[in-house]
């Protein structure tokens, strides 16, 4: 079961080992401001998954040497990715976007960008910004899909058909971006032909790298309402291992797996308790 980790990607691209530096940059969401809701996607913490990103009232700049600081004795190769992560990191005026994403990939240290985002927010000036962040130094743009079953995401409130991450998809490949689709494993009445199946979908897209994130049931998100109402059940340590060794048979040896787990931030984790010992999760992966 070999697979192409983002840490290999990494050396085989820079050289040497790098490491991502979550930044939130203050942004907001449409599915948070009232434009398709205010709620958020069911699972979405309040920190809008960038739980371990830092304050959004410190400069980007700031953010990235926080960043350096925690891990500097980790990190002897002094490279860095600047991950926007917190909310949707294109939603915002063309002008603010450039001020904030020309700040990370200037940084002497910052070897690359990686943008997480929403397919339905990257009208066309947000592709030429990216485009021509490109040109300096790499870019990841990571679109949140989760799923390509239709009835699961009205559920988990998405907010856009299938056919809005296709035409990004195809946007991003037309000015050479590395993309990225993060895909939600386990989610509430999905089948794993279901999970596969949007697993194979990306793929044949051509997606150059896949995120399979496992759910979490966290505090303080609807889905933890329904979770303790007793709508649906989460998976097992064993089928979680069963289902993504499967994925990992289907995804062509090109396309870079970034993850193959996620963490939870423990204080707000409710469910599945096994998944906060990701050493244990990613050895049992390993063991596979």
């Amino acid at each position: 079961m070999e697979y192409y980790s983002f840490n290999k990607y990494l050396r085989d691209t820079f050289g040497d080992k790098v490491y991502k530096i979550s930044i939130n940059a203050g942004f907001t969401c449409p599915n948070r401001d009232g434009t398709l809701g205010t709620r958020g996607c069911i699972f979405c913490s309040r920190g809008g998954s960038g739980d371990f990103a830092e304050s959004s009232k410190l400069s980007v700049t700031e953010q990235i040497e926080n960043g350096k600081n925690r891990v500097n004795k980790k990190i002897k190769s002094g490279k860095y990715i600047a991950y926007f992560q917190a909310f949707t990191n294109t939603y915002a005026p063309i002008e603010i976007l450039k001020q904030k994403f020309f700040e990370a990939i200037n940084h002497k240290d910052i070897v690359a960008l990686s943008i997480a985002t929403r397919p339905d927010c990257l009208p066309n000036e947000v592709i030429e910004l990216i485009n021509e962040l490109n040109k300096i130094k790499p870019v990841f743009v990571e679109l949140g899909l989760q799923t390509t079953n239709e009835k699961s995401a009205k559920y988990i409130r998405r907010g856009y058909n299938l056919s809005v991450y296709d035409d990004a998809v195809k946007k991003l490949k037309s000015i050479g971006v590395n993309i990225v689709t993060h895909v939600i494993i386990g989610l509430p009445n999905e089948t794993k032909e279901d999970m596969l199946n949007t697993v194979k979908y990306v793929c044949d897209i051509g997606t150059d790298g896949i995120k399979l994130q496992l759910l979490h049931v966290l505090k303080n998100t609807d889905l933890a309402d329904e979770y303790e109402q007793g709508n649906f059940e989460v998976l097992s340590m064993e089928e979680y291992l069963d289902i993504i060794k499967s994925c990992i048979d289907i995804i062509p040896k090109n396309v870079v797996i970034h993850r193959l787990t996620g963490d939870g931030a423990k204080k707000d984790l409710i469910a599945p308790l096994w998944s906060a010992d990701k050493k244990r999760v990613l050895n049992a992966i390993n063991k596979l």
